[in-house]
């Protein structure tokens, strides 16, 4: 039993049972529920302030938020809707900003990103964000803050990363890339020729553990997560290995199928840019 600080009985105090009970009755969160991190937004606002060379006075409005009514929230005058809002309904709200001429720089899932309604420019960044309720989706954005259709923002892009990298590593400790010679193998590396199918089998009198070479042991670095020092037999088998996962990620590329515009679509294109006379 436990006493709370007024001197009351806590029933179910430090019970996980009934924790997990209650937790079923908890709101599910969705793909709406993606959060953005303080410190993306601060970076997707920072670039929307310098690329559209917005004042200082402009009014910044977030109007989503749970529970809100983006419809009926009171936008001052010569705003900029600068916000994350729910991926559902992205079209109605991206229709009625255009109505009422309100202007918008909208976060939207990459995959969908050009369905939305014409008149916007699609901005492809494609980064992958890591949202506050732990969903990772890759990112872009849609606005009518400029005229033209489909457009990249590396800067946008190597902005958002940085902040999200920072997120990430928070969360978790950074794994460093490195790349080994054909006498050590890991955990990762056959991991990645398992991805392509790749048949691979170490004996243990071919192999001796290893937690980090000599060379990383007087950088203060190690191999993640261990790995082994191959025999010279066991280091040309790896190299095989090497090759057919490189061959088939190849064919993987090859074997993609490729769509061709046909004669109707050719003429569209020769026509695009033309000076119209009227």
């Amino acid at each position: 039993m436990q006493i709370d600080d007024k001197g009351q009985v806590l029933l179910f105090g430090d019970n996980p049972e009934y924790d997990a009970f209650l937790g079923k009755f908890e709101a599910k969160k969705t793909t709406d529920d993606c959060y953005t991190p303080e410190n993306v937004y601060d970076a997707v606002l920072a670039w929307v302030r310098t690329e559209y060379e917005l004042p200082e006075s402009t009014p910044i409005v977030r109007p989503f938020w749970p529970g809100g009514d983006f419809e009926h929230f009171d936008y001052p005058a010569g705003c900029v809707v600068v916000d994350n809002p729910p991926f559902s309904i992205r079209a109605q709200i991206i229709d009625i900003y255009q109505r009422r001429a309100i202007r918008f720089f909208l976060f939207s899932p990459a995959l969908t990103l050009l369905t939305m309604r014409s008149g916007v420019c699609h901005i492809a960044t494609g980064v992958s964000i890591r949202y506050e309720n732990g969903a990772e989706v890759n990112t872009s954005f849609v606005t009518n803050l400029e005229d033209c259709t489909l457009r990249t923002a590396p800067k946008l892009y190597e902005a958002i990363e940085a902040a999200n990298r920072a997120n990430l590593t928070a969360v978790k400790k950074h794994v460093p890339k490195y790349t080994y010679p054909d006498y050590v193998v890991t955990a990762a590396i056959a991991q990645r020729w398992c991805r392509y199918g790749v048949e691979y089998r170490l004996q243990a009198q071919d192999c001796v553990g290893v937690g980090a070479l000599d060379a990383q042991r007087r950088a203060g670095k190690k191999i993640f997560g261990y790995g082994y020092l191959l025999s010279e037999r066991a280091a040309a088998e790896r190299a095989a290995a090497e090759r057919a996962a490189a061959e088939r990620a190849a064919a993987e590329r090859a074997a993609a199928e490729i769509w061709k515009l046909s004669e109707r679509e050719k003429q569209i294109v020769s026509d695009l840019g033309k000076e119209r006379v009227l």
